[in-house]
């Protein structure tokens, strides 16, 4: 759901040791090895992803069902990191969901909304017809990107408050599809509203999706129905009792871990040093990040492929399981003082404090 929060703005001043995001020309030479290099590596493969799927949801609900029933503090903690890890894998599918093309995964979108997308109140259209506006050439990092904002270029107080904000989706969540999604459906002025405003996993609060029409607004209306009939449910049976206080409190910060850590993720995902300007590929490959091994953690906060954030920018179409083979065949051929090699990053934490800093140059 997309944010409410307006953030102040900063006049732009690119870093000392970068030209302007919109001066950056394209790197024809990269762009050239990293189309030609990977022409084999297209296809997804349904048994990975199938069963990638299917062990994290497992692992995921079965180390919450363990958190809820713990009878001891220590394995409820324990069971909860395993659980935020595995259904925060699982819930990043719907990145690859907004990319394949379904007819090579017969069924896999279908499959992951009913294990994951309506369960955790995210079905798949919060990201479908939106991502993809992020890829569009002339519309990364500008004012139309429903998924970019020059945070590096804002206030100093923008970015803890970009972070904290994510731990209350669970309870936004639960109001988009237990009372506004019920009420739209009766009131028509309500629903425009409610498609508009509210069915965006986006963080540029200017965003509006369009009325999707025909049969993805079919798509659409059943899958908000089938997360308005779970939400209701949930809280009937949490206000029947039926469902315990105690459980459903933990489902819920297990809920806003996950949030919480996803924002990390999409704070680092970017260096955000655009102020609306179009930019070539090569600019917007600059402006995302590789978190590339031998570093490990990136393979828990940024899973399915996102530690190959920049590298998914110049070839989105790639499915996750082959962004680590295409990364070494383009690092091997092209020589380290390349650009291709400026987009890669050691940790999240010397991320953050680029763009903390960043914050806090005088505008």
């Amino acid at each position: 759901m997309d944010t409410t929060l307006s953030f102040a703005r900063g006049a732009a001043a690119a870093p000392a040791d970068r030209a302007p995001a919109q001066r950056i020309a394209d790197d024809k030479a990269m762009l050239r090895a990293a189309a030609d290099l990977t022409r084999d590596l297209n296809a997804p493969k349904p048994l990975v992803y199938w069963g990638d799927l299917i062990a994290s949801t497992a692992v995921g609900y079965g180390a919450a069902a363990v958190a809820v029933l713990a009878s001891s503090t220590a394995l409820m903690i324990a069971a909860g990191v395993v659980a935020v890890l595995a259904l925060y894998r699982a819930l990043l599918f719907i990145h690859e969901i907004s990319h394949i093309k379904h007819a090579a995964l017969p069924g896999f979108r279908l499959g992951w909304n009913l294990l994951v997308g309506i369960p955790m109140l995210t079905p798949s259209f919060m990201y479908e017809g939106v991502h993809n506006l992020h890829h569009a050439k002339t519309r990364y990092g500008t004012a139309e990107d429903p998924e970019y904002l020059p945070l590096a270029l804002m206030k100093p107080w923008t970015l803890p408050v970009f972070i904290l904000v994510s731990l209350l989706a669970p309870v936004g969540l639960l109001i988009r599809f237990a009372i506004l999604s019920p009420l739209s459906w009766l009131i028509p002025p309500l629903r425009r509203t409610v498609i508009e405003r509210y069915s965006a996993l986006s963080i540029n609060p200017s965003f509006r999706r369009k009325i999707p029409e025909g049969e993805q607004r079919r798509l659409f209306d059943r899958l908000d129905g089938g997360a308005a009939v779970w939400a209701v449910a949930v809280v009937a049976l949490v206000a029947t009792g039926l469902i315990p206080l105690r459980g459903f409190g933990i489902v819920v910060a297990i809920g806003s871990a996950v949030a919480l850590l996803n924002q990390v993720r999409t704070l680092v995902a970017h260096l955000w040093e655009n102020e609306g300007e179009q930019m070539s590929v090569t600019a917007q490959y600059l402006d995302s990040v590789n978190v590339p091994p031998p570093g490990l953690l990136p393979a828990l906060w940024a899973p399915v492929g996102l530690r190959y954030h920049a590298l998914h920018h110049l070839l989105p179409g790639l499915p996750y399981h082959a962004l680590g083979e295409a990364h070494r065949r383009i690092a091997e051929v092209l020589e380290e003082g390349s650009v291709y090699h400026k987009a890669s990053y050691k940790s999240a934490l010397g991320l953050m404090h680029r763009i903390g800093k960043s914050t806090m140059m005088p505008r």
